[in-house]
């Protein structure tokens, strides 16, 4: 039995590489989320094309796929009352650059400079 919402988050390829799941992982649960699981992988191309297969028509979808396969992620299931819109509101905009101060996007995407 869940005590809330359950949603997922993926720590992508360059947060990983650049040593940040800890700080992410610490700011989620600070936020008073539950880590009720967690999984360091590797996409496969293929699979990756399945997980985001809702922006297939999308120009950027094979840039997504190609980064989102380019190395290890970390998977996790988050529950929290409220889960999916708090969450949303922790990690910001998915324009880095459109990101408010504070959000977790804001300040680990490699993207918000460019």
């Amino acid at each position: 039995m869940t005590k809330g919402n359950i949603t997922l988050t993926m720590i992508k390829p360059v947060a990983v590489k650049e040593h940040h799941v800890g700080d992410i992982l610490s700011e989620i649960e600070h936020a008073g989320f539950h880590i009720i699981g967690l999984k360091m992988t590797q996409l496969p191309k293929e699979k990756a094309k399945i997980f985001y297969e809702e922006h297939k028509a999308r120009p950027f979808f094979g840039e997504l796929v190609d980064f989102m396969s380019s190395g290890p992620v970390v998977a996790a299931l988050l529950e929290k009352e409220n889960a999916v819109e708090d969450f949303r509101k922790l990690i910001g905009s998915t324009d880095p650059k459109e990101a408010e101060d504070g959000t977790i996007r804001k300040k680990y995407s490699k993207r918000q400079n460019t």
